[in-house]
């Protein structure tokens, strides 16, 4: 297994790391044995990562990874999770929390903890909290070996986290597809010339990049026959030089058995990988069906439309040309009846478009298209 070394926290992590949020389940709950195989079969492979947070799983995550790791020594492992910000009112409910996961993971320190899924306006509420000198002083304890954050928000918002003390790492989204969303490849940039090494999330996009269409593939294959989607997307985030670990939520063990052929014997993309993954991204860019930038001038609909929000599952459906990636933003849009199917055609939304889309014509193609891919 491909390991990483950083002076800075004088240990080797491997370069995959298990993460625990897409366990595969059974009735609603983790498939617990299932779950213990594929996480033995890692391990046993040199996967020294794993990565839980506390509301994985319905909470389920932290109690299953507890119990799944008690066999094995406590330093043969790296720990991570979360610490759930948005339960956080009083500097109280720090110890609350982070006593709880203790707790559930049945240890008595974590190696690597995280503020979770930070973003501008919870990050000021933690600063005005204390928050972050309690989880110093958690660190100072030996409770905390490693203390950072991970992030879902803008460019600036990072670079006003990042800066504030020096984190020994933190955690974003990066993708071939998403390099210029959220942090983004600038972000990755800013956080290496301060040597905060960085976990890299979804690295799949959820998934998006596992599952191409065959011309994609045909395009892979030209440098690299035989090699899954998913392998590609990892090697592109794990070829950076400052990434500490790349989490994959592997659900089923032909997920986890692909990830260990990439990483047991990890080879960097050359630049004809790199070459072909912008021809990729070209090819899914054009396949985009409006120009929809999402600035919500047109909205709010009379009838209770997102209009942007139609749009982006409308695109996002023909760029990888699966249903499956979109398939859990358009249910939400039809339990709250957002789809296009409650339009009434009464066009106030192109009177405010400063794009001049064809809005109605639009969301009756993406009604026609959706219903076609739910029909396939």
């Amino acid at each position: 297994m491909e390991k990483r070394r950083f002076e800075k926290l004088g240990i080797d992590v491997s370069l995959l790391g298990f993460g625990c949020m897409r366990f595969p389940v059974k009735d609603g709950k983790i498939d617990r044995p299932l779950a213990q195989q594929m996480l033995d079969k890692a391990i046993a492979a040199g996967v020294n990562y794993i990565d839980t947070a506390y509301p994985y799983h319905d909470g389920e995550s932290e109690l299953f990874v507890g119990e799944a790791l008690k066999k094995y020594p406590r330093d043969s492992y790296y720990l991570a999770t979360k610490l759930p910000i948005w339960f956080i009112n009083t500097i109280e409910d720090v110890d609350k929390y982070f006593n709880e996961q203790l707790s559930k993971l049945q240890t008595d320190h974590f190696d690597f903890y995280l503020m979770h899924a930070m973003n501008r306006g919870s990050w000021r509420k933690m600063v005005e909290l204390g928050t972050v000198e309690r989880l110093e002083q958690l660190k100072a304890e030996g409770k905390i070996r490693f203390l950072g954050f991970s992030f879902h928000d803008d460019y600036d918002a990072f670079e006003e986290i990042i800066k504030y003390r020096d984190w020994d790492f933190c955690q974003i989204q990066l993708n071939y597809m998403d390099t210029e969303e959220q942090a983004g490849m600038k972000g990755y940039k800013l956080a290496e010339e301060l040597g905060i090494p960085l976990t890299i999330m979804e690295p799949v996009k959820g998934g998006s990049l596992a599952k191409l269409s065959d011309d994609i593939m045909d395009i892979f294959s030209e440098v690299r026959p035989g090699k899954s989607a998913a392998s590609f997307a990892l090697r592109y985030v794990a070829t950076l030089p400052n990434i500490l670990t790349v989490l994959s939520g592997m659900s089923t063990m032909d997920q986890v058995d692909d990830n260990l052929d990439t990483f047991v014997n990890f080879v960097p993309m050359d630049e004809k990988e790199y070459q072909a993954i912008d021809r990729i991204k070209e090819v899914m860019n054009s396949r985009i069906q409006n120009g929809c930038t999402g600035c919500r001038y047109c909205m709010p609909c009379p009838f209770g439309v997102d209009i942007p929000g139609n749009f982006s599952v409308w695109n996002r459906y023909h760029m990888y040309q699966n249903y499956d990636v979109v398939s859990w933003n358009w249910n939400n849009m039809v339990k709250e009846n957002k789809t296009a199917e409650a339009c009434r055609q009464c066009g106030k939304c192109e009177q405010a478009c400063p794009q001049h889309l064809a809005i109605r014509e639009d969301l009756k193609k993406v009604l026609a298209d959706i219903k076609a891919a739910q029909a396939k």
